[in-house]
């Protein structure tokens, strides 16, 4: 299912000239939501650079830079999961 707006929270910084750190919540896999075109309704908000920290339905946390924004389409990086196992 593609991203609704809003549903992005952005956490900073107050600046907006710097890279925004962005939180989004979903059920949605990590192959659907890197998938170019998901954050499609967020282009006006979204800026190359930014970084939405996605929590998905499982539990996982994942990291997705934004990689371009033509102001239309929206594409992220495949994403980076944070760490899961606690091995102590």
């Amino acid at each position: 299912m593609p991203y609704t707006h809003p549903g992005l929270q952005r956490i900073g910084p107050a600046n907006s000239d710097w890279p925004t750190l962005w939180s989004y919540s979903t059920a949605d896999s990590q192959a659907t939501v890197n998938t170019s075109g998901y954050f499609d309704a967020a282009a006006d908000d979204l800026n190359v650079g930014d970084v939405i920290m996605c929590h998905h339905g499982s539990g996982t946390v994942v990291l997705y830079p934004v990689l371009s924004n033509d102001g239309t389409t929206v594409d992220v990086a495949d994403g980076l999961p944070l760490g899961t196992t606690d091995t102590d």
